[in-house]
């Protein structure tokens, strides 16, 4: 798997500060856990700001070197390893099991959605595009971050496959097409509400709350 589109550094400093949304902090968690390189870089980031959080003294509470050591000396429990399904890393917890437990919505045309559950600020959802259909014409009022976890999906802007992700601002307007063969499997997360140009998608919208 080659991937092509990466975080930004602004958007991996900010996941590092926990200061992005949930569903933002979804979405980046899922591409780092796809990507040896941004999960390199993310570790950078980390690690600087770790250096900066002990260079500033801290008083502790009384008992904490003793409650330390206590958990030190406790055995360990052996977890057996989780099963590797579709879904990666921390995706899995939040559909609540794998592809086939998706609770799929119809959007029209074979286009099918799962919002999943996330604090207020932005929304994250699952995306089905079957192979050849294109997703209707939409700008954007805020930030789209889509991830691709299977086929892959062109628009004005280049091709996005397996573990790509595409960061849509309010300049962007654009018409997804999925490629042929295989479905087109992405998560999204949005912090504002798409802006479709033509009339029938504007009137579903509050129904489908994109």
């Amino acid at each position: 798997m080659t991937i092509r589109h990466h975080l930004s550094d602004s958007m991996m400093i900010a996941y590092a500060a926990g200061t992005l949304p949930e569903a933002f902090s979804l979405v980046v968690a899922t591409h780092v856990s796809m990507c040896d390189d941004c999960r390199a870089q993310l570790g950078a980031f980390e690690a600087v700001g770790g250096a900066v959080l002990s260079s500033e003294p801290c008083a502790m509470a009384a008992g904490s070197l003793a409650a330390t050591l206590a958990r030190l000396e406790a055995p360990e429990a052996i977890r057996p390893p989780k099963p590797r399904g579709f879904f990666a890393g921390p995706l899995a917890d939040y559909v609540g099991g794998d592809l086939e437990t998706v609770r799929w919505k119809s959007l029209g045309n074979g286009v099918r959605q799962a919002i999943l559950p996330t604090s207020k600020g932005a929304s994250a959802r699952l995306l089905y595009i079957p192979a050849g259909q294109a997703v209707p014409d939409h700008g954007h009022r805020g930030t789209e971050l889509t991830l691709v976890l299977q086929g892959a999906f062109r628009d004005d802007t280049d091709r996005f496959g397996v573990g790509d992700l595409e960061v849509a601002t309010e300049e962007l307007e654009h018409t997804p097409i999925a490629e042929e063969g295989e479905p087109c499997i992405c998560l999204a997360a949005t912090d504002a509400p798409l802006r479709f140009n033509a009339l029938l998608p504007r009137l579903l919208q509050p129904l489908f709350k994109i």
